[in-house]
């Protein structure tokens, strides 16, 4: 009984906690909605999901990145990076096929600077809500297989480059260095707040058991 009542006790202290931490007034939401018209995105998308064809797609995407990385590494806005994206399509292709001549195939290519609806998704530590992103897009042959994607603008994609890996530092830093303040917290859902209310939702199943 007394258990019960520690659990019952435990359980309101816990909601307390979660609606104080969600409640707390700030600026720093305000632009929630516009995140998505912030970002430009980049995705190859593989034939197909046989595994020759998705080393292809990585290889499309390291040739590609590694072409542009100069171009676009410093851009400062988003309207100049889009203008790159475009001033270079013809030759990001040349690029891209290239790599699957090499390779031994003769895909189709497609190139597209797009808008499109993309649901919520993570990259390293932030995750970006669902919304009508603006994407460059790279389509290989039937473009059924699953993509690979990163964020061009604000150019986190280098980062990735040059560390071979998602940069958790530096994705933030630079995400803050593009991004005005009152874009970041709320607009980046904190996987933070993910992880506290599973904790919660746990300390509640080990209280019933």
């Amino acid at each position: 009984m007394k258990n019960k009542l520690f659990g019952i006790i435990t359980i309101f202290i816990s909601i307390f906690l979660i609606l104080s931490y969600w409640g707390q007034p700030s600026n720093n939401y305000k632009n929630i909605h516009d995140i998505d018209k912030k970002l430009i995105r980049f995705h190859v998308l593989a034939n197909s999901d046989s595994e020759e064809d998705q080393k292809l797609k990585i290889k499309v995407k390291n040739s590609v990145l590694e072409y542009i990385y100069p171009k676009l590494s410093n851009s400062r806005n988003i309207s100049e990076s889009r203008k790159i994206l475009m001033e270079n399509t013809k030759d990001i292709k040349k690029v891209a096929e290239n790599v699957i001549l090499k390779n031994g195939y003769d895909y189709d290519l497609k190139l597209e600077l797009t808008h499109d609806n993309f649901p919520v998704k993570t990259y390293g530590n932030i995750t970006l809500p669902q919304g009508n992103y603006e994407a460059f897009r790279i389509i290989i042959g039937n473009g059924k297989g699953k993509n690979w994607w990163c964020v061009m603008f604000p150019p986190l994609c280098f980062v990735d480059v040059t560390k071979g890996e998602i940069a958790y530092e530096e994705t933030e830093k630079i995400m803050e260095t593009y991004l005005e303040t009152d874009d970041i917290e709320e607009d980046l859902i904190s996987n933070d707040k993910i992880k506290f209310e599973f904790k919660i939702v746990e300390i509640i199943k080990d209280i019933f058991k």
